[in-house]
């Protein structure tokens, strides 16, 4: 390959880059304006008051309440690392451009912290479907 075809590949590449950036930073905004929000998914809340009348015990009802936001928090994480991800990868995108060591002190600083918010909202990601730490014996 010569030196002119591998600079019109690296062309070609940042093209794909940008657009690609495009793509991330609009998906981003769709989801910030949908319901899936991690703000708006968070707000739809139930009391448990609303799923029983006075006193008295309904344990189906709170049955109900306790997998309701089991299921809600599930969601509701989900929502917020896929927001988080998306976040992710238009950083990575921009260092993938250049270099990582090119991306702004602040985009780096986010990159990292966008790492830890994600590991805190899915603790057990590091496991494999044994139950195991990934890469233990």
């Amino acid at each position: 390959m010569s030196g002119g075809e591998s600079a019109a590949n690296l062309k070609v590449s940042a093209n794909a880059l940008r657009q690609f950036v495009k793509t991330v930073d609009g998906v981003l905004q769709d989801l910030e304006k949908s319901a899936g929000n991690p703000t708006r998914v968070g707000d739809q809340a139930i009391r448990h008051t609303s799923l029983r009348s006075g006193s008295a015990g309904f344990h189906e009802a709170d049955a109900l309440y306790g997998t309701f936001n089991e299921v809600h928090q599930a969601l509701t994480n989900l929502s917020k690392t896929l927001h988080l991800q998306i976040e992710a990868i238009g950083i990575a995108v921009t260092g993938a451009h250049g270099t990582f060591s090119d991306l702004e002190e602040e985009q780096r600083r986010r990159f990292y912290e966008i790492q830890k918010e994600i590991q805190h909202l899915n603790p057990h990601s590091d496991k494999n479907t044994d139950g195991g730490e990934k890469g233990a014996l």
